[in-house]
């Protein structure tokens, strides 16, 4: 059975446009309500959401499903997904579900569950609740004296500030090391700013004054450009963007340059291979991971896996093969001796706690991996049949990476949620990688569309 509603990550879409309308998200509330239901005491769900406007919409909504399904609501307010994880493990809830589209714009909308055990469902448990929410649920609706109640717990923030500030170790001080936090905007406005400060660093905080519409607006992870400045304006040791529900980080270094999420697990792997505290000596990322990367890891000595695209697929993996780091480029980033998810906040406190341990600048540390420069281009299509069944496609990529050799790789993949072919080359240099790119992309737009 092919999913309908559910994406690579949770459910997402336009607000108050299908799927993300306040119908839905009531159905969707039912859905896990009923998977989640237990006989023998209250079902308990918590809800958390980022800053969006259309938060409140959806939150009304998933909260009147729950409890017309007998079970009772938990309400959070703005928290980063990460914390909703977090607090579903200490809460003992049954499940929880963090209203937030990450790092789209505040008019997308998004609909994430976690199980009891603070993980992210599989996709078998996302067939589940689609199941139940195509075929109907009446008769499953109970009685009037048995409908569920919803409750707000005011102190979630503070439990998962305190569980943040106990990952980073006791033995290093953050005491006079100036630092810059763009919030984005989104979820992390009040939790970040407080781990940082209550830890001894001098935090200068941009774009942390949410109205529901400047979620990721030209700030956060993925725009990081005003981070820069304030890193050089403030002479500060490094800039920290998470993205609107805080789940990943990118940073920048003293200097203003932009390290990718690749950078950061290389060097905090390093460290860890150091100390002995690198599990199974593996590392796990995406097959969008650099080719620096892997080369870097080759070079130390560190077994390096790749998953498919999303966090939930690097961590599958990791919990395979008992790694404890692993992540996307995009600043996806999971400690798991620390946090079942992906956690920005606590990717810049490992990160920060590394910079002092190796007594170097981040810029220094950063050189450690030489990045290949990188071409995406996204093709349109009509169909999607396998790559490899389409000889002109497997020629002229076979042909791309025997010219390139060992300075780059190509990689040709279809969106999980679009009709779109993604084409991605690295090379040795932006001119060669762009044109080897097109080259490819040419070749596929006239076979694929």
């Amino acid at each position: 059975m092919t999913k309908k509603l559910f994406g690579t990550d949770g459910i997402r879409g336009i607000a108050n446009t299908y799927p993300m309308t306040a119908e839905v998200a009531l159905n969707i509330g039912r859905a896990v309500a009923h998977l989640f239901k237990k006989e023998k005491h209250r079902t308990k769900i918590i809800i958390g959401k980022d800053t969006r406007i259309s938060g409140y919409m959806l939150e009304e909504a998933i909260v009147s499903g729950i409890c017309s399904m007998g079970a009772d609501a938990y309400i959070m307010g703005p928290l980063p997904t990460p914390g909703v994880s977090y607090m579903a493990v200490s809460q003992r809830a049954d499940a929880g579900i963090v209203i937030s589209a990450s790092h789209n714009p505040y008019h997308d909308n998004g609909i994430k569950i976690f199980s009891g055990d603070g993980f992210k469902l599989p996709d078998e448990k996302e067939k589940e609740i689609e199941k139940f929410f195509f075929n109907g649920h009446q008769e499953h609706l109970p009685a009037p004296g048995n409908l569920g109640k919803a409750y707000r717990i005011e102190d979630a923030e503070g439990r998962y500030i305190v569980f943040l500030k106990n990952t980073f170790p006791r033995n290093v001080s953050m005491e006079g090391m100036k630092i810059v936090l763009d919030c984005a905007n989104g979820a992390t406005y009040k939790v970040a700013p407080h781990v940082f400060w209550e830890l001894g660093a001098d935090i200068h905080t941009i774009h942390n004054d949410p109205n529901g519409l400047n979620i990721n607006d030209a700030c956060g992870s993925q725009y990081t450009k005003d981070l820069s400045k304030a890193v050089l304006k403030e002479k500060a040791a490094m800039g920290m963007a998470f993205d609107g529900d805080g789940d990943r980080i990118i940073v920048v270094d003293e200097k203003g340059n932009t390290l990718t999420g690749d950078q950061i697990v290389a060097i905090c792997a390093n460290t860890l291979k150091k100390e002995h505290r690198l599990k199974k000596n593996t590392v796990v990322t995406t097959v969008m991971s650099n080719k620096g990367l892997s080369n870097f890891f080759r070079d130390m000595g560190i077994t390096h896996l790749r998953s498919d695209v999303g966090d939930r697929y690097v961590l599958e993996k990791m919990l395979k093969t008992g790694s404890a780091i692993g992540g996307e480029d995009s600043g996806h980033i999971i400690f798991l001796d620390h946090h079942t998810s992906g956690d920005g906040i606590i990717s810049g406190l490992q990160l920060v706690a590394t910079v002092l341990k190796e007594n170097k600048s981040l810029s220094e540390l950063a050189k450690m991996v030489t990045v290949y420069p990188q071409v995406l281009i996204n093709v349109k299509v009509k169909t999607k049949p396998k790559i490899t069944s389409i000889p002109e496609i497997v020629e002229i990529i076979e042909k791309t990476e025997k010219e390139l050799g060992d300075n780059g790789r190509v990689l040709v993949r279809y969106s999980g949620t679009e009709q779109i072919c993604r084409i991605m080359v690295e090379g040795p240099d932006e001119k060669t990688t762009k044109t080897y790119c097109k080259n490819i992309s040419k070749v596929a737009k006239k076979l694929l569309n």
